[in-house]
């Protein structure tokens, strides 16, 4: 009999009928009967029709669908509440902090590491970064890495003496205060932007124009930044100015030329300068050092001076007590003694006061020379020229000798 013949049961392969239900089944489950026995499970929790009889008939339970499963209703209300309360889980880097406001109002600042919040709509959080360094300019905008572009509105400034220049300046900063930094400004690095070109202006407009060209730059960059945090510790923007650095500072176009031969002036004027003060540090310690040597020679002078003259006052005061005891004595030594100091460099004419004859002049102090000078160079002239000499010294001391007895010397100068 054929399967789907009337009376066979209808018991082919492919269905799920026959005599006993599936009591006398041989092949695999169908896939349509499983997929529906998942699905009426599924309805169960919900509250949904019942299941079909193996047959495919509809089971009746006499009073209708029911309502939807407490049970699953609370299974899957568990399962959205795990997903939203795993949602408030967050993780803080390094060198950032997290600010965490409840429904809008700042309620606290994470640390790094990993933190949990009320997920949203009841927290939220901004993590900010605190440890890298920002940047804003004034004067100019970078237009490439090695290129700028000058704001001219921004880098003209007026000087203490009426003079205009051109500054460019470059700020460092860095988030001091999260939280601060959020909810104190709107456009924290806009409001800094507009504190430093004012505290710039400022500076500038207190300094001279040459002051500001040379050697005034670093001290404007200080104080520039030095007015900057004292403006930011009163409205607390949760910033704090690292680095303040002029980029350039110049005249404005029209004036180049001639304030680059007011630069070469100031150059030549500090050469010159330079070269004075080496000339200075050469010469000072020269005569530093011959005004120490005559000091010294003086001071020597002095106390040779002092301790002659404390000698001479010795001296006088024993020849005083010598005088007191033998005046006479004294006053002939003196004498003697000045005569002997005087005629050591006098020459000496002996002149005969008795005799009519012709004044006879004998310089003995120069012949005693020349007698000295003769034998001590003149050893080598021969007999004949020491016979000579005898001979005259023979016939001038004959004539001397005539005459010895009426002659008186008397000392002349």
């Amino acid at each position: 009999m054929a399967w789907n013949e009337p009376g066979g049961g209808n018991r082919d392969p492919w269905s799920g009928g026959g005599s006993g239900g599936n009591g006398g089944k041989q092949g695999p489950p169908d896939l349509d009967e499983a997929i529906r026995k998942v699905r009426s499970r599924i309805e169960g929790l919900f509250g949904g029709s019942g299941g079909r009889s193996s047959g495919g008939s509809s089971r009746s339970g006499g009073d209708g669908p029911k309502g939807p499963s407490k049970k699953g209703i609370g299974i899957i209300v568990g399962l959205v509440l795990a997903g939203w309360a795993l949602s408030g889980i967050y993780i803080v880097d390094e060198g950032t902090r997290g600010v965490v406001t409840r429904f809008g109002a700042y309620h606290s600042t994470a640390m790094p590491g990993p933190h949990w919040h009320v997920p949203y709509p009841v927290d939220s959080v901004e993590v900010v970064d605190v440890s890298s360094r920002r940047r804003i300019t004034v004067g100019y905008q970078a237009t490439s890495p090695q290129q700028t572009r000058a704001v001219l509105d921004e880098a003209l400034m007026l000087t203490e003496d009426e003079n205009i220049v051109n500054v460019q300046l470059a700020v460092q900063y860095q988030v001091s205060d999260a939280a601060d930094f959020i909810f104190n400004f709107v456009n924290p690095q806009q409001t800094l932007k507009e504190l430093t070109e004012s505290a710039l202006r400022e500076v500038v407009g207190k300094r001279a124009m040459d002051f500001v060209l040379t050697q005034g730059r670093a001290e404007v960059a200080q104080s520039t930044r030095d007015l900057i945090n004292e403006t930011l510790r009163v409205y607390e923007p949760g910033i704090e100015v690292l680095e303040v650095v002029i980029q350039d500072v110049q005249p404005p176009e029209q004036v180049q030329d001639a304030f680059e031969d007011a630069i070469k002036a100031r150059e030549d004027r500090e050469r010159v300068i330079n070269q004075a003060q080496a000339y200075r540090n050469e010469v000072i310690p020269r005569a530093e050092g011959e005004a120490a040597r005559v000091r010294e020679e003086a001071g020597a002078y002095v106390a040779q001076i002092v301790q002659r003259a404390e000698g001479d006052a010795s001296r006088f005061s024993q020849q005083l007590a010598e005088y007191a005891k033998a005046p006479g004595v004294t006053r002939d030594r003196l004498y003697i003694d000045t005569m002997e100091r005087v005629l050591q460099r006098s020459g000496k004419v002996l002149i005969d006061v008795e005799s009519s004859q012709p004044l006879m002049y004998l310089p003995l102090d120069r012949m005693m020379r020349n007698a000295n000078t003769q034998g001590s160079t003149g050893s080598a002239d021969g007999p004949s020229s020491s016979g000579e000499t005898a001979q005259n010294s023979s016939s001038s001391g004959s004539s001397s000798s005539s005459s010895s007895r009426q002659l008186r010397m008397r000392e002349t100068r």
